[in-house]
């Protein structure tokens, strides 16, 4: 087999040049036609959109919904991938296996099994009706699918990092006089730092993002319960496309944002 690396300058070129063609069209494209889009008629109607008291209680909910799910899933994620990575019980791959049951299932079935759960005909949701709490069509309900779909990414970063470190300096540290907490604040965090950024940058953006769970348990009440991309597509579905690809762009600008952050904390890590 003839090594990649000494193949005819004009594969490699060729390569590249499929490849830029193939993400100019089906990425740059469509991402520039956003912002076209969004400006086409005006600044103006450009910040009237943004304006909106609809789209401002979207953008509300969506930033309230990840002020709450992330640091959740934060702290359950260096909890499970300290729990995982330095000790030995049963039960440790069922458990590995239950932080990946997110990526296997789909939205909008994980959004449907808290309809089961807390609705006003399921398991929990009569009772809970009876003591005046309401889950499903309410915030509570949007924050426990965002939080239920975005928890496995900080575990998931943090595990493979933390096992290729092993846990030799954390013994060191506790040879020498360290109690637990000092041993995690001192040793094993200043360790994980950047994954543990990385993760939440990943855990942000899957959930400023969310539409299918989010949409089984929101009701599509608007003012109420719509978060940005239920707001989009309600924008989208009365033929308001200006508003629409008004408030895309802003989703579209945290999203490169996002990309550049992590970019920055990918070259952080290699140093």
């Amino acid at each position: 087999m003839n090594n990649p690396t000494t193949e005819p300058l004009w594969v490699k070129w060729g390569l590249l040049t499929l490849a830029l063609a193939f993400l100019f069209c089906f990425l740059f494209i469509p991402l520039i036609m956003i912002f076209i889009r969004a400006f086409s008629e005006g600044l103006g109607l450009y910040w009237a959109s943004l304006r909106d008291p609809e789209a401002l209680s979207a953008m509300k909910l969506t930033l309230y919904a990840i002020l709450v799910s992330v640091p959740l899933n934060t702290f359950f994620g260096i909890c499970a991938a300290w729990l995982i990575t330095k000790f030995q019980f049963r039960g440790k791959q069922l458990l590995l296996s239950l932080i990946d049951l997110p990526f296997t299932i789909s939205p909008v079935i994980s959004g449907l099994m808290f309809v089961l759960l807390f609705g006003s005909r399921g398991f929990f949701g009569p009772w809970l009706i009876d003591h005046g709490c309401s889950i499903v069509f309410h915030t509570p309900g949007i924050i426990l699918v965002t939080t239920f779909v975005t928890f496995p990414f900080v575990a998931r970063e943090l595990i493979p990092l933390m096992q290729s470190q092993g846990s030799d300096e954390e013994i060191a540290a506790m040879t020498l006089g360290a109690n637990g907490w000092q041993t995690f604040t001192r040793v094993t965090l200043p360790n994980i730092q950047w994954g543990l950024v990385y993760g939440i940058v990943l855990c942000t953006a899957r959930a400023a993002g969310e539409f299918g769970a989010v949409s089984v348990v929101s009701g599509h009440i608007q003012g109420l319960t719509n978060t940005l991309p239920l707001h989009i597509e309600i924008l989208y579905n009365e033929y308001n496309f200006t508003a629409a690809f008004a408030v895309s762009s802003l989703m579209v600008l945290a999203a490169l944002l996002t990309l550049i952050l992590k970019q920055y904390i990918e070259w952080k890590t290699e140093r």
